[in-house]
């Protein structure tokens, strides 16, 4: 099994990157969707998260209010490390448990957003696929798909690594910029050739 650490910036094209990788037989194991599913109505953190940070947190519903956490993590620093402390633990088990599912699989595929910041998933992974745009291109992305202003946007990109760090951190960089979908999964295809025979040698 190739264990393949998928990251990039928010409107990068990491998503996209990841639903060509699972289109060619790949798992696809979403930290992003692992997390959403921990702070749902009876997850796992919301009980630490509500002992943690107050239940004005916790909606109605028992989820939590992202919107509500995402305006402290981005102005707290200290809030932000408490909230990783109670997920990312869980996140990891919760990785585990789908790549042992996974095991007939050639390729798992961890989409990681904060990949690069963690330090600890270097060590997980066979390989690091970053997926590359330029800010400018981020920006605009973002603000068409889901409406923010370019200041939101702003605020996101400077609480990531910077392309550089992720840039250096990767065993591949496929640069999606000026791309047709047709031309990215031909890029996510010659790199998935190239890493299966360079295994195969």
């Amino acid at each position: 099994m190739q264990r393949i650490g998928l990251t990039g910036g928010i409107g990068s094209g990491k998503s996209t990157v990841a639903s060509m990788l699972v289109q060619r037989g790949a798992a696809l194991i979403d930290t992003d969707a692992i997390a959403r599913s921990l702070t749902l109505p009876g997850g796992q953190a919301m009980g630490p998260i509500a002992a943690q940070f107050g239940q004005d947190l916790v909606q109605a519903d028992g989820a939590l209010d992202r919107d509500r956490m995402r305006q402290i993590v981005f102005q707290d620093a200290s809030a932000k490390r408490r909230l990783e402390a109670i997920l990312h633990p869980l996140i990891g088990m919760a990785c585990d448990h789908q790549a042992a599912q996974a095991q007939d699989r050639d390729i798992v595929v961890f989409d990681v957003p904060l990949l690069v910041e963690s330090g600890r998933w270097r060590a997980r992974v066979d390989r690091v696929l970053v997926v590359d745009a330029t800010e400018a291109t981020q920006m605009s992305r973002v603000m068409a798909r889901n409406g923010w202003s370019a200041e939101a946007v702003q605020a996101v990109i400077a609480q990531q690594a910077s392309r550089e760090a992720r840039r250096a951190a990767a065993d591949a960089v496929i640069f999606n910029e000026g791309l047709d979908l047709a031309q990215l999964q031909a890029e996510v295809d010659g790199l998935l050739q190239q890493w299966m025979a360079a295994d195969r040698r």
